[in-house]
C-alpha cells in the first residue's frame, strides 16, 4: 500500500542543531559504533557538514514522482532520505527538484541511488550524500511511500530520525535516543581534546593506554632492545 504520513514526531531542533556540532564519527562512536550509513554514500562535494531530521521517500527504482509528493510535507530543517525499494543507480534528483527543496528549508539530501547536474548543485550549495552520480532519467508512473520506515544504505530511518552528514559519510541517530546520544557526544569530544593535548605534547599512545604489558604479553618482540 501507497501512504503518506503527515503527522509524526521531530527530534528537537536544538538538541539537531548540537549534533551538529559534531562530526559523523564521534557520533557513530558514541552511540555504539551503529547507525552508520555504507561507506559508499559519499558527499557530491567536500567540506559540508549537515544536521537535520529525516523526511523519509520510499521509491520504485527508476521513479521520482514520490521525491515531487514529499517536498510539499518538507519542513525547514529537514534532510530529505530517499531509498529506492529495490537496486537503483538512476540519477532520480537534479537542479531543478534542489532549487524546489531549497525553497522548502531542507537542508540537504541523502539518496541511495544517483543524482544529476551536479555542478549546478554545487554552485547552488545543496548538499547530497548519495551511492553514485548519473545522469540516468527517471519516470513519473509508480507510487511509493513518504514517512514510513526506510532501509537507505543499510540503517534503518524512521521518520523524524536525526541525520548527520559530512565528509566522514551519514549517520542516523534514533529520535527516542538523541538526547542521549548528544550527551555521549559531548563527553567524548572532551575526552579526545584531553588525548589530542597529549599527543601534540609528545606523549606516546603506547604509554598513555599501558598498552606495552598487553603487546608483550601477545608475542610482539624487540629483538634490537
Amino acid at each position: 500500500m501507497a501512504v503518506v504520513i503527515e503527522k509524526y514526531s521531530r527530534v528537537d531542533s536544538n538538541i539537531i542543531d548540537e549534533l551538529g556540532k559534531y562530526g559523523v564519527a564521534t557520533i557513530h562512536e558514541a552511540q555504539g559504533r551503529k547507525g552508520l550509513m555504507a561507506p559508499n554514500m559519499r558527499p557530491i562535494y567536500s567540506g559540508t557538514r549537515i544536521s537535520g531530521t529525516a523526511i523519509t521517500v520510499s521509491v520504485p527504482p527508476c521513479d521520482n514522482w514520490m521525491i515531487h509528493v514529499a517536498a510539499e510535507l518538507c519542513q525547514p530543517g529537514d534532510i530529505m532520505v530517499v531509498a529506492p525499494t529495490s537496486y537503483s543507480d538512476a540519477g532520480y534528483f537534479g537542479d531543478l527538484l534542489a532549487t524546489l527543496l531549497m525553497s522548502r528549508g531542507v537542508k540537504g539530501l541523502v539518496i541511495d541511488a544517483g543524482v544529476r547536474d551536479i555542478a549546478d548543485l554545487k554552485e547552488m550549495g545543496f548538499p547530497v550524500w548519495s551511492k553514485c552520480i548519473s545522469a540516468q532519467g527517471t519516470v513519473k508512473e509508480t507510487l511509493g511511500s513518504v514517512n514510513i520506515p526506510v532501509v537507505c544504505a543499510g540503517q534503518t530511518i524512521h521518520p523524524g530520525d536525526a541525520i548527520i552528514a559530512d565528509d566522514d559519510g551519514v549517520v542516523v541517530v534514533s529520535k527516542d535516543e538523541a538526547e542521549d546520544v548528544l550527551k555521549k557526544s559531548q563527553h567524548r569530544e572532551e575526552k579526545e581534546a584531553g588525548i589530542r593535548k597529549r599527543y601534540a605534547a609528545g606523549e606516546l599512545g603506547l604509554d598513555m593506554n599501558n598498552m606495552r604489558p598487553v603487546l608483550a604479553e601477545k608475542g610482539l618482540k624487540y629483538p634490537d632492545r
